[in-house]
């Protein structure tokens, strides 16, 4: 016999021998396990209004600017714009006022824009504060270093009694609103902006305060404060300075460049 008839028959006795035995297992009720695919469950998601690309201060929506993302439905929180409750946001938030700044891929908070109907440095207050500008240079304004957002104190230096100068602390830890007409950094994030005009972010008895601390003053410097502190309170004010105010400031008296005396004032009668 040639021996390729001896393979095909051994291969044909050899696959009668397999489907006799699987025919075997299958009559005693054996299961043949079959290997399959895993099925993954996709988690339901809801379309969510994003910034299709990084928004800075005062920049205005557009349908470039922004679009619906899916997100996972048990992601998304209060305070998102939805599909679902909004439809019509694309078109209804188109010219909206960025308030702060959105980064690409983030949510849409309406917290973080304005109105588009709204002047941008109006739209920037918060409920309840005021825009109040002053004069600074490169020598009062921490050389040209401070930006907008940054926070400050404003420190007033007068003339006192007997040739000397004082120095108060009118202001605590408010923000900067914009640098003469720049309400953001440069777009590389490392040129300074160095202007003649700070706009100030403050409440109306601070704004009060400023206005007679610049009518006051011989000069007004700015202090750069940490990122650290933008948690801390901004309210306080040296309210001593208005008619009838009350207050315990801490006053330093420079005589020839020394400290002479530091204390608190008189309030008068």
């Amino acid at each position: 016999m040639k021996p390729a008839r001896i393979i095909i028959l051994a291969v044909a006795v050899l696959s009668a021998g397999v489907a006799g035995y699987l025919a075997l297992q299958l009559a005693r009720g054996n299961k043949i396990s079959v290997a399959s695919e895993p099925v993954v469950e996709r988690e339901p998601t809801i379309n969510v209004l994003v910034a299709t690309q990084s928004l800075p201060i005062g920049a205005r929506l557009s349908g470039e600017a922004i679009g619906w993302s899916a997100w996972p439905e048990n992601n998304v929180v209060e305070g998102f714009i939805t599909e679902q409750n909004r439809p019509d946001a694309l078109e209804k938030l188109a010219g909206a006022v960025v308030r702060m700044p959105i980064f690409n891929g983030e949510p849409i908070r309406q917290e973080k824009i304005a109105d588009s109907n709204s002047k941008i440095m109006s739209s920037l207050l918060p409920a309840g504060k005021r825009a109040v500008s002053t004069e600074i240079s490169v020598a009062t304004g921490a050389g040209g270093f401070i930006l907008p957002n940054d926070r400050v104190d404003v420190i007033m230096v007068r003339e006192g009694d007997d040739d000397t100068k004082i120095t108060e602390t009118i202001l605590s830890n408010v923000r900067v609103l914009a640098i003469d007409q720049q309400i953001q950094e440069s777009e590389d994030g490392k040129k300074t902006v160095v202007g003649t005009t700070a706009t100030l972010e403050l409440t109306p008895d601070q704004s009060k305060v400023m206005t007679v601390a610049q009518q006051m003053a011989e000069r007004l410097q700015l202090a750069l404060r940490s990122v650290a502190d933008a948690q801390e309170e901004d309210t306080r004010a040296a309210d001593y300075l208005l008619s009838g105010g009350e207050g315990s400031p801490i006053i330093q008296v420079i005589k020839s460049g020394e400290i002479v005396r530091a204390g608190t004032p008189a309030v008068n009668k």
